[in-house]
């Protein structure tokens, strides 16, 4: 099979010739992978292929003025996001800092500044595609459609959890807005491609290690609606919808089967109530299954072999029926040494056979 067909049966539940692949990586590991296997340092397609990734990524870049005053060392996004670069042990990453609408009034949510989806360039996303027409190819990413995370960045975590227990104007104020953005982005997007995208990526963080961040009460009244239009989106084109959600999130799946959300995305299998046996036996009709593979496990403090055993233990769970694409849950980490993401990949076509 070729990948795309590949990914599309096996999010169909059935069972296609090998586990699909998918790849997320921080820039360390990202750079001694490409220099393990020869390649130059910009060279991501060829990383990809050395892995035998099956999906690929498109997306209209932003091509408006800048729309936030530049601050010393800090990177600014588009949605005015403030990050600053730390150093750790195995490198460094850029954190999120400065938190520029903690105390926002009600008129500053109302007016600040973000992208208008004419800011886009839709031109390319057709070439994207076709470029990319053996691999699955996906729109979005966990960012589209995230309203804790993503707003935490911009407002603290603390004063999210805040607002969505005071249900503050503010606070709606601004994902509304960014929501609005968004939906438009990505209906512009997939109408570009002209048939060419497979799969909407959309994403929510809603879990700790240990349980919920939100009760599936506050989840049905505030998130799922919002949700819902970004969904709704996708199924107006007869696509299908992977929603990514980190940690003890299992408590809303069945919200997303009704939502028609199709495939979930980081599947931390240490979190609680996310074991692979749980999740396939519980959901495994109904959705589709990607990730799975511990970034906090075996891959960044075991050894080859112990990466080897994790990978095939999984596979043995979730293969059976089709239903699971094997990634990473999350972006593989710069402490994750590189001859275990070797393993984890090397297992993944060894073992992933039907």
């Amino acid at each position: 099979m070729k990948s795309k067909e590949r990914v599309l049966t096996a999010i169909a539940h059935q069972e296609p010739d090998r586990v699909p692949i998918d790849y997320a990586c921080n820039g360390g590991i990202d750079g001694r992978l490409k220099e393990h296997f020869g390649l130059k340092s910009d060279d991501a397609e060829g990383l990809r292929k050395m892995l035998h990734v099956d999906f690929r990524g498109v997306g209209a870049p932003y091509a408006g003025a800048a729309l936030h005053a530049p601050v010393k060392d800090r990177r600014i996004s588009m949605w005015g996001i403030h990050t600053r670069w730390i150093e750790h042990e195995s490198g460094g990453y850029w954190d999120y800092c400065d938190f520029p609408l903690q105390h926002a009034t009600l008129e500053e949510a109302q007016t600040w500044s973000m992208p208008s989806p004419d800011d886009f360039d839709y031109r390319m996303i057709k070439a994207a595609c076709e470029q990319y027409g053996d691999y699955c190819v996906a729109v979005g990413g966990p960012g589209t459609g995230d309203i804790i995370n993503s707003t935490g960045m911009l407002r603290t975590m603390e004063q999210v959890m805040v607002d969505l227990a005071l249900e503050s104007p503010e606070f709606f104020a601004f994902i509304d807005r960014k929501l609005d953005i968004q939906v438009e982005i990505l209906r512009r997007t997939i109408e570009a491609a002209e048939g060419g995208i497979d799969l909407v990526f959309l994403g929510e963080d809603l879990g700790t290690q240990i349980g919920p961040l939100i009760s599936l009460d506050m989840y049905r009244r505030i998130l799922r609606p919002r949700h819902q239009r970004l969904v709704d989106v996708a199924k107006s084109f007869d696509l299908p919808v992977m929603m990514h959600s980190c940690g003890s999130s299992s408590w809303a799946f069945g919200d997303f089967i009704d939502m028609g959300i199709n495939v979930v995305d980081t599947l931390q299998p240490e979190a609680a109530d996310m074991a692979p046996a749980y999740l396939k036996e519980t959901y495994g009709d109904h959705l589709a299954f990607h990730g799975m593979i511990s970034t906090a496990g075996p891959v960044a403090y075991g050894t080859p072999h112990e990466v080897e055993q994790s990978v095939r233990e999984t596979l043995e769970i979730m293969m059976p029926g089709g239903g699971y694409c094997l990634a990473p849950t999350h972006s593989l980490q710069d402490n994750s040494p590189t001859e275990n993401v070797i393993a984890m990949y090397e297992a993944a076509r060894r073992f992933g056979a039907y």
